[in-house]
């Protein structure tokens, strides 16, 4: 048998193997986001069990949506949709333990007998060096990652940053010790998800580069804990990373909620995706969006 020309060691341990560097990639959406990113389009994107008939635009970071095909989401994301275009790679992520996020197990398992499937584990026991260094080390293989070098000075210059605010607000608030961040996915109007700093690898990372993150009580739940918006409210908080993907609840039908209205009387509301590309120019950004918010914060 000749040896393949083009192969990858996949987060599972397995390895996709091909007679040629793939050309049409069909990707779940992040993931397509981020070879966006590193210079490889993806021909195809799907979406989770979270989403609907149309893509999410907050999880397509800059792929350009009106030319790329979208295969759909959750039950109607079988296995002839996603061999729609006949790709010959699919690039998938996991949250741990394996599964193939967004698709149904005994879908993504007929998959891999159809074309080669390559999954990145981007949960909570990866940092988001280690994501995005997957990533990279991917799309390199598949004719991507020009501008490395200048993404990375990019996101150090971001980080940088944002460690030189954190610090400087800890010495200006002591015993405060600066803005403090509270990470939510609004559930309608009764109910809020609050996220879980050490569950998620960007806020992991803010905490590493001197950011306060709130805390939720205890409860069970692995990302997230669920509160009532009073119970949300009562936390201390002067920075607000609110989920702006197409299943949480529009800030703007929240306002008519008198706890809601006081987190935004006290706190500056920062758009947060969960699901943001696992690149250095999108890390970048968030990075930077959180240090502006931190410093203006601190000079309320």
């Amino acid at each position: 048998m000749d040896k393949p020309v083009w192969q990858f060691s996949d987060d599972r341990g397995q390895t996709a193997t091909a007679a040629r560097v793939p050309s049409r990639v069909t990707a779940y959406i992040q993931a397509g986001a981020t070879l966006w990113d590193h210079g490889v389009g993806p021909g195809a994107v799907f979406g989770s069990f979270h989403d609907g008939a149309a893509p999410d635009h907050a999880k397509a970071g800059g792929l350009p949506l009106n030319r790329l095909r979208y295969l759909g989401a959750g039950a109607t994301l079988d296995l002839d949709a996603l061999l729609q275009g006949t790709p010959d790679l699919v690039v998938a992520v996991s949250y741990g333990g394996g599964q193939v996020y967004g698709l149904d197990p005994e879908t993504a398992k007929h998959l891999e007998e159809h074309v080669p499937v390559v999954v990145i584990d981007i949960g909570h026991s990866r940092s988001l060096a280690e994501i995005r260094n997957r990533f990279a080390d991917l799309a390199r293989t598949l004719g991507g990652d020009r501008r490395r070098e200048d993404d990375a000075r990019l996101l150090e210059a971001a980080q940088r940053r944002l460690r030189a605010v954190t610090a400087a607000t800890r010495a200006a608030t002591e015993p405060a010790g600066g803005p403090r961040v509270l990470a939510l996915s609004p559930a309608g109007t009764d109910q809020v998800y609050v996220a879980r700093p050490h569950a998620w690898p960007e806020l992991r990372a803010l905490t590493e580069h001197g950011v306060h993150l709130v805390e939720p009580p205890a409860a069970s739940g692995t990302n997230w804990t669920t509160l009532t918006w009073k119970e949300t409210a009562a936390l201390p908080a002067e920075i607000l990373l609110c989920d702006v993907r197409v299943n949480a609840t529009p800030v703007e039908r929240l306002r008519s909620d008198p706890h809601w209205q006081a987190i935004e009387d006290r706190a500056r509301v920062l758009p947060w995706n969960p699901e943001a590309p696992c690149s250095a120019p999108a890390q970048a950004r968030f990075f930077a969006r959180v240090a502006d918010a931190v410093d203006l914060a601190t000079a309320r």
